[in-house]
């Protein structure tokens, strides 16, 4: 073969080569321009062309996985993100791991999320401060709380027909004449075969009027409000009905840049619109999603900014209105927002609960609807508004109306032409009614079992403890002495759990035994403690106290042996009471004693019975035997229960959750607890709330009890500047009454 022709070949190939790349980059270019108009759908189909020619450019997956997620369509994103992360493991996209577990949360794929997200963790770790690191930190605890919390309710909504909902993107905004004021983004041309995407597509306001028969045609809002080249959202209305808030955006592509503006409401007219001042659009800040509620008499405006001042992204703010035109200096709500979007905020003075969504805080899957408590000018933390109101996609735009709650979503089971998750449809929520009986209490003396976070309380013992080698069902020691023995012998423990055993085998067996002395046996020590606080708040109050208490042993010694010690470990606790706070419980324990209130104990002596039977009883291996977490669970008591005898001339409260424990939370969290409190009398009673605690603010629903009534008590615990264990305490009293029942919540703050 001769060497020109071996040049003619190379040179063609060359040309034809350097024409395909040249033609590649030209199709990605236009692609590129697509995504940054927001045009996700048609530089999708540029892309895929793309990835045809060159399928193996992890520039080209990035940018594939990046548009389906822009898109919504979580699938194919969650797909791509994975061929992008198993060809590169993070060292060109270090996100790539963190934008996967999104997506498979979005997808609903918990249990897989969460081990992405570890994983994203551990591949970030040496940039603990990036926000990729914080946000898969967050994303692990958010998505267990999802695997926790999912399936909590089987309520439906009811997804809003096609006279409102389109195959494009709906919003709600509010309730007004018996109409519902919604925005959506449509074409010129309702084609049903469209996706959103193309100049023709602009957000427009719109009504639908109900009527007996349902939903009908929406019609847009008052046109002379609207410039054909501008989007237009979010409408709402001031507490009186006379003035109509909106946003305005420009928009680069789906970017918005937005402000508030005002029309006057007259006679179902809309005219004069004015930009709100400075107050409320900031210049150069994107300010949208108004909402008016009147607080306490006083009207305010709540928004959604990322105005200078905020945590970052868009924050929900709230300013005081002077004339509904004019406004006092925007507030911050510090408590409820984050590194990331909180939006379409909704307050409902009724119950004075701020509603907003977010991605951020613990949820289902992207923008979740939250809600803060709001008592005397504090906000509470977030509490996650669960499902059927959230699910895996983006949920927003909730609202209120009488009865009816609306919110939209992009959730699977929405009206769509390709993508079943592009766009967002309305869907509306009616309350479940409950009936309630006008069931009479006797008056004779009820017995109920009271339940609370703390029981049943469990409390551990050394080996063959109290009063080693003996048959006696009785002993001298109370249980806090033998806790603190227990204590002192924790290092002696350890060092004999790993004795002659490999160094590797040695360790894990000792940090199993140092978990169970904190988790287990200092916590019952704690909670004992805690418990009798709760025991004499009955007893002083004239109860008749029982408590139940079931003992256990290790199945090292003999079956009868056992037995009696496990009386020995109730004696224990009964001496413990008898001798605690210098006595205080004596006289309700005397039986022959002039007290009212009475302290009695039911005991249940399983010894081994109810003891693991894997456990070795091999007195020989003491490292299983005796020393191991496996022998130690086993050498317990339980106060399994407590009931209590009240009269109810003396004290008609009752309550069967006195204590809310709460995981580990962030010091400057305002932290939110609900508690429950009937009248058991036949009589109406006043309820009275006392707090010496300025951390505590408190509310109830209903203060004047009816027979048989139970009142909702919502108390926000302010953590700034608190750090480590935390007990906060409040007393419910009925007015003209004796006694009074106390409330605690417990957390540990870092």
């Amino acid at each position: 073969m001769s060497r020109l022709y071996l040049i003619v070949v190379f040179v063609v190939v060359g040309i034809c080569s350097g024409i395909a790349q040249n033609k590649i980059k030209k199709i990605i270019s236009f692609a590129d321009d697509q995504y940054k108009k927001g045009d996700y759908y048609y530089a999708l189909e540029y892309y895929k062309k793309a990835l045809e020619k060159d399928s193996n450019s992890i520039d080209l997956l990035w940018k594939y996985a990046e548009t389906n997620k822009a898109y919504k369509n979580y699938i194919d994103a969650e797909k791509y993100y994975g061929k992008v992360y198993a060809r590169e493991q993070t060292k060109k996209y270090p996100n790539s791991l963190l934008n996967l577990g999104l997506m498979q949360k979005q997808n609903g794929n918990y249990e897989q999320a969460v081990k992405t997200f570890e994983l994203s963790l551990k591949k970030l770790s040496n940039k603990s401060g990036t926000y990729y690191y914080k946000k898969s930190q967050r994303e692990v605890e958010s998505t267990k709380w999802a695997l926790k919390n999912r399936g909590s309710t089987s309520d439906s909504l009811i997804h809003l027909p096609l006279t409102v909902n389109s195959y494009d993107a709906e919003f709600p905004h509010a309730i007004m004449d018996n109409k519902l004021v919604f925005s959506s983004l449509k074409a010129d041309s309702l084609n049903q075969d469209e996706e959103v995407y193309g100049k023709s597509y602009k957000t427009k306001i719109y009504y639908s009027e109900f009527d007996s028969l349902g939903v009908l045609q929406p019609f847009k809002l008052n046109q002379d409000l609207f410039d054909e080249n501008y989007n237009y959202g979010n409408g709402t209305f001031s507490s009186d009905a006379s003035k109509f808030y909106y946003s305005i955006c420009e928009d680069n592509g789906f970017s918005y840049t937005c402000k508030i503006v005002v029309a006057s409401y007259i006679d179902g007219t809309f005219n004069i619109t004015d930009t709100l001042g400075p107050e409320i659009n900031q210049k150069g800040k994107n300010t949208s999603m108004p909402k008016i509620a009147s607080i306490d008499g006083v009207e305010y405006l709540f928004f959604s900014s990322n105005r200078n001042g905020g945590h970052g992204g868009l924050d929900i703010w709230m300013a005081e209105s002077i004339d509904g035109i004019q406004f006092k200096p925007a507030v911050n709500i510090k408590s409820v927002n984050s590194a990331e979007n909180e939006i379409t905020p909704w307050f409902d003075a009724k119950n004075k609960h701020l509603y907003f969504s977010s991605p951020w805080h613990n949820g289902f899957g992207g923008q979740d609807i939250h809600y803060s408590i709001y008592i005397d000018g504090v906000f509470s933390s977030p509490i996650n508004a669960l499902e059927p109101l959230n699910s895996p996609a983006n949920d927003m735009y909730y609202f209120g109306h009488n009865d009816t709650t609306f919110l939209s979503s992009n959730r699977l089971g929405g009206y769509y032409s390709k993508n079943p998750t592009c766009c967002s449809d309305i869907y509306a929520s009616y309350p479940i009614i409950e009936l309630i009986t006008d069931t009479i209490i006797e008056d004779t003396i009820i017995i109920e079992e009271i339940i609370t976070q703390i029981l049943p309380i469990t409390l551990y013992f050394r080996n063959d403890e109290p009063d080693a080698s003996t048959m006696r069902t009785s002993t001298k020691q109370n249980y806090i002495n033998t806790y603190n023995l227990y204590v002192e012998k924790y290092d002696y423990y350890k060092t004999e759990v790993a004795k002659g055993l490999p160094e590797g085998e040695g360790t894990k067996l000792v940090s199993e035994l140092d978990g169970f002395f904190v988790n287990d046996v200092d916590k019952g020590a704690k909670e004992l403690d805690l418990f009798k606080t709760l025991v004499l708040e009955e007893l002083e109050a004239g109860s008749e106290v029982s408590i139940f208490v079931r003992g256990f042993a290790s199945p090292v010694a003999k079956t009868s042996y056992n037995v009696n010690l496990t009386q020995r470990r109730i004696s224990s606790l009964i001496n413990y009471f008898n001798e605690v706070d210098d006595g205080v419980f004596r006289k309700y324990m005397n039986t022959s004693s002039e007290e009212k209130g009475k302290l009695n104990y039911s005991i249940a002596p399983f010894g081994e019975y109810a003891a693991n039977q894997l456990t070795s009883d091999d007195i020989v291996i003491q490292n299983e035997s005796v020393f191991s977490k496996a022998a130690g669970i086993e050498r317990k008591i339980e106060i399994e229960s407590m009931t209590i005898k009240r009269d109810k001339t003396v004290f008609p409260l009752t309550s069967n959750s006195l204590v809310n424990t709460l995981k580990e939370r962030k010091s400057g969290e305002v932290i939110s607890s609900v508690f429950e409190i009937t009248n058991q009398s036949r009589d109406q009673i006043k309820l009275i709330l006392s707090n010496e605690d300025n951390a505590i603010k408190l509310k109830a629903n209903h203060l004047t009890l009816q027979p048989n009534q139970t009142a909702l008590i919502t108390a926000l615990f302010d953590t700034k500047n608190l750090t480590g264990h935390q007990s906060k305490s409040f007393e419910a009293i009925a007015e003209g009454y004796e006694g009074k029942i106390s409330f605690f919540i417990n957390t540990e703050l870092k």
